[in-house]
């Protein structure tokens, strides 16, 4: 069993002070009420801040993440979100960086590899899909839009991920997708899988909130509103080790038919 929040909050546009600080605040509340695993929504430091990258994006050893390992250090807990990363690259020089941060140390880093929109003309995608392993668990991250795609999760899983984690800044008016995408990825995988959405607004778009954590079963074991908010729940692993023995999916794949 393991204790997950996710740290549902509006992020003030390009303003990263502020955003940090906010952040780090709702995560030592969500200790106070017993959290292990703490999840923060896509760039939660910055906002897609396009009109500032060049202001705010990070490189190594990334001053954001500094001061999460820090804070995990601090308080033995794991850490997970996104910062925009600067690139040495003279074409789209930022990338979306995920990344997981265990009692101080940061066990791996994910790029978004399916950037939408907008993203597409500012941002690198990643070129791999991994799983972070860490000493007791291991994470599957992918980073909103990622969650329209099925393939990401499944690899994810074969790859050995015991628990999903989908972070995002994923829009009005298309909530509802979110909450139907979110739990199939949990049900087809039979994988818990926690959904972490900003809510608020930016400059051109409102956010719904709407972040859930989802069981191995599809069942909402917490869901939120459009306000900000710290929502938590505890997680059982071991029920989807019972239960892909009792529904086999994985083991039923007919892999030579899905190939175009």
């Amino acid at each position: 069993m393991v204790k997950v929040a996710c740290i549902q909050m509006d992020v003030e546009h390009c303003n990263k002070k502020t955003n940090i600080e906010r952040a780090l605040a709702r995560a030592d509340r969500a200790l106070t009420m017993g959290a292990e695993i703490i999840v923060f929504p896509e760039v939660f430091s910055t906002g897609f801040c396009y009109e500032q990258m060049d202001k705010l994006a990070e490189k190594p050893p990334y001053p954001t993440i500094g001061q999460l390992v820090n804070f995990s250090q601090k308080n033995n807990c794991i850490l997970i979100g996104s910062i925009v990363e600067e690139l040495d690259a003279e074409t789209k020089p930022y990338a979306n960086l995920g990344f997981c941060i265990e009692n101080g140390i940061i066990r791996g880093t994910y790029r978004k590899i399916h950037p939408f929109g907008e993203e597409k003309s500012h941002f690198t995608p990643g070129d791999s899909i991994h799983p972070i392993k860490l000493e007791n668990i291991c994470i599957g991250l992918e980073i909103c839009y990622e969650i329209r795609f099925p393939e990401v999760a499944r690899k994810l899983v074969l790859q050995g991920a015991d628990l999903l984690v989908t972070i995002a800044q994923f829009p009005d008016p298309r909530g509802n997708h979110w909450r139907i995408l979110g739990p199939a990825r949990a049900v087809e995988n039979q994988i818990p899988h926690v959904m972490c959405n900003r809510t608020g607004k930016d400059p051109t778009k409102s956010f719904p909130g709407s972040s859930m954590i989802i069981d191995a079963l599809g069942n909402t074991l917490a869901d939120s509103g459009r306000d900000e908010c710290i929502i938590m729940a505890d997680i059982d692993l071991s029920l989807a080790k019972e239960l892909s023995s009792k529904i086999p999916v994985l083991d039923d794949r007919r892999e030579d038919l899905y190939s175009n």
